[in-house]
């Protein structure tokens, strides 16, 4: 999928990446559905580039390292010294794809057990859902499973997109890693979720894997916004002073070229 970064970032491609594995990826496809390439041509994207604000929420134990994964790739800094998330916490970043303004609301939620119900309280209207462990410890690959119930609570499982991504790969030795990932694809696989391992301190999958996250969440609202249109085209203008039946105002638009 062709993306532009951040706005203040370089063009580059975000479709599958090198460095993720084809059983770890949901959607393999070398471009976006054309239904999308086409909206966006024609500037038929409904709210999407004008109002539209993806949410994405960020959930796992305790020093995983979200706010690292968020701050490496929204500020490109990496603190070591470590202070939990109270609560919640968000980043906004924001992206141009396929010539379309698009915005990435990141949700960092608390890890801490007794600040759970503040947290849970924001994960409602998510439009993805990244769940991350770290790759040094098996427990946190396991409670990945409950948080990702806890957050499916408050979201439809079928409209969401999931992300599982292992962290800290830079503690891991090649053998250790090799291990963990084994238990994290399978994982990945029950979960219907993408698989992702980074490094907060090196960067090393960082940028890959939001600039994924955009591209992925952007195609799936683009595609939502030209479902809910129905027989009207998005962008079509609605005469309401008008005694005549058909109140869409198309005869004078240009008609599509490369979309029904």
């Amino acid at each position: 999928m062709n993306i532009l970064a951040p706005v203040r970032r370089d063009r580059v491609l975000a479709e599958l990446p090198q460095c993720l594995r084809k059983e770890a990826a949901l959607h393999v496809l070398k471009d976006f559905h054309p239904r999308v390439t086409c909206a966006c041509q024609e500037h038929r994207t409904g709210t999407v580039g004008r109002f539209k604000i993806s949410k994405v929420i960020v959930v796992g134990d305790l020093s995983v390292g979200k706010t690292c994964l968020i701050n490496r790739f929204c500020k490109d800094t990496f603190d070591k010294n470590y202070k939990a998330t109270i609560g919640v916490d968000f980043e906004m970043e924001r992206f141009e794809v396929l010539g379309i303004p698009f915005s990435l609301q990141l949700w960092d939620t608390a890890g801490q057990e007794r600040f759970k119900c503040i947290a849970s309280t924001y994960y409602r209207g998510a439009q993805a859902i990244i769940i991350v462990f770290n790759l040094n410890d098996v427990a946190s690959l396991e409670h990945t499973k409950q948080w990702l119930a806890d957050a499916l609570r408050e979201n439809d499982p079928s409209s969401v997109l999931l992300f599982l991504v292992g962290s800290k790969k830079d503690l891991s030795t090649p053998a250790q890693y090799v291990l963990m990932e084994r238990d994290a694809l399978k994982v990945a696989q029950e979960m219907k979720a993408e698989y992702w391992a980074v490094s907060s301190l090196t960067g090393e999958n960082v940028r890959e894997f939001f600039f994924r996250v955009a591209a992925l969440t952007f195609e799936a609202n683009v595609l939502a916004e030209l479902e809910k249109s129905g027989a009207r085209r998005i962008g079509d203008v609605v005469r309401i002073n008008s005694d005549d039946n058909n109140l869409y105002l198309t005869a004078n638009k240009k008609k599509p070229t490369c979309c029904p």
